[in-house]
């Protein structure tokens, strides 16, 4: 465990915290009647997670606020906490600092995901669009009524150069569709004319606001990538009659304008059941898929819309499978060959075992709650695992053993009510079996007078 403690004296005092202890320590019937509490959570510039319901109390807000004013004037994002509490009141609080390492978990207290390679990204994200031999453009797709409608809308537009066209095309590395040409032969949206105007005029002609030509990019995954916490835990195919391939990102997917949140684009790799050069909307809320809105250009300019969307569920069976209480009730009802996401959740019964998806070719994410599995060493004989999210003891078994798994590229500690205090020490172990930076933990001692606890 690294101990250092950063240049925030304010944040380090144990009475900064202590109203923040006591606010979450308020609920807790249990203690200090002979039991160990534990609390967690995590403060940022801009907000909290405390894992408490209720009101915050005045102090416990006055608290907040200060270490939020101090993280600011430190210049540091946030800082996790995580606190053992005696019977008799005795404090230990481990403060645990950003790291380059470390992608903070979404709304939770845990420590977060430990990335094990720079740029490591989940597989969907990776995946390149399936060929398309026989995509054509769609009917509708009328070169000269886009022409014509275009220059009535923009008559005293400037167009694009061929050489102009040409060297988009080199830039992107695709061809660009006959359509796509034909818009900026009739206008290339030069910003940097500093010609606004034209611009805002060109958007109203088309129906969106409009990129330039030189401005023109392809919809690259890693862009869309929200965070290994959540997409780890997903997948997405393409049913052989889909429009869009169930991708984060193709180099064919050239964004050319946008409705001031999320990218319309032209589509070069369609679905088995879409067009060459169809309209297609990426929303910047999801993180995998994109909608049909228009069968081709034509179609967008002329305010032809598709209103249809396909729900691409990220969380079906078989390639997503949850055991546990509510859902399936053994690993083997979740064993496939196209399962790739397995999440075993907390439950009543007795611990399951990995035998039945030993040999399964696609499984490539792991999450069990701790306490779920009978043999933790069986995750030695899962080959193509690179998430991996354990509880503690899991883990310890697996860092003793040697058996951590070394296709990883993505791992995290799950803590819910196990010891929190030795996460970090667990986590720089996974890192160092990669030779990543250690996580900084700051540890504070202090005293909880419970006879003033609140009531």
């Amino acid at each position: 465990m690294v101990d250092q403690r950063p240049p925030l004296s304010s944040v380090c005092d144990f009475a900064t915290w202590e109203p923040v202890l006591r606010f979450m320590l308020a609920g807790d019937t249990e203690w200090p009647a002979g039991r160990r509490a534990r609390v967690a959570g995590r403060i940022s510039q801009y907000g909290w997670s405390l894992a408490h319901r209720g009101s915050m109390s005045p102090s416990a807000r006055i608290a907040v606020e200060d270490i939020q004013r101090a993280l600011a004037r430190g210049g540091v994002k946030e800082v996790a906490f995580r606190a053992e509490v005696q019977p008799a009141g005795k404090v230990t609080l481990g403060l645990v600092w950003p790291s380059p390492v470390v992608e903070p978990a979404i709304g939770y207290p845990d420590l977060g995901v430990l990335i094990l390679a720079d740029g490591a990204l989940p597989e969907p994200w990776l995946r390149s669009p399936a060929p398309v031999p026989g995509a054509r453009p769609a009917p509708t797709a009328d070169l000269r009524l886009l022409e014509r409608t275009l220059r009535e809308r923009l008559p005293d537009s400037v167009g694009a150069t061929e050489e102009e066209i040409a060297a988009a095309e080199a830039r992107l590395g695709v061809t660009l569709s006959d359509e796509l040409k034909v818009l900026y032969r009739v206008t290339r949206v030069d910003y940097d004319d500093d010609d606004f105007e034209e611009a805002d005029r060109a958007g109203d002609a088309v129906g969106c606001e409009l990129s330039g030509l030189d401005y023109l990019y392809a919809i690259d995954g890693a862009l869309r990538h929200h965070s290994w916490d959540v997409d780890a835990k997903g997948a997405v195919s393409t049913a052989p009659d889909a429009a869009v391939q169930g991708l984060a990102g193709s180099p064919g997917w050239i964004g050319f304008g946008s409705n001031g949140g999320d990218e319309f684009a032209v589509d070069l790799t369609p679905g088995p059941g879409g067009y060459f050069g169809q309209i297609i909307l990426v929303d910047h809320e999801k993180s995998l898929g994109a909608d049909l809105v228009a069968d081709s250009l034509t179609d967008f300019v002329l305010g032809r819309l598709r209103e249809e969307r396909r729900d691409l569920r990220e969380d079906q069976l078989p390639a997503v499978a949850r055991v546990g209480t509510g859902r399936l009730e053994t690993v083997q009802d979740a064993a496939h060959p196209a399962l790739e996401v397995l999440s075993i959740e907390a439950w009543d019964g007795p611990p399951f075992s990995l035998a039945p998806v030993a040999e399964l070719p696609r499984l490539r994410t792991l999450t069990a709650s701790p306490g779920t599995l009978a043999q933790p060493m069986e995750i030695a004989g899962l080959t193509g695992l690179e998430f991996l999210e354990l509880g503690t003891h899991e883990w310890r078994v697996l860092l003793d053993a040697g058996a951590v798994p070394r296709t990883l590229k993505a791992a995290a500690v799950t803590v819910r009510d196990q010891d929190h205090l030795p996460v970090v020490a667990i986590a720089n172990e996974i890192l160092s079996l990669w030779d990543r930076p250690q996580i900084v933990q700051t540890l504070i001692e202090g005293n909880l007078d419970a006879a003033t606890q609140p009531a």
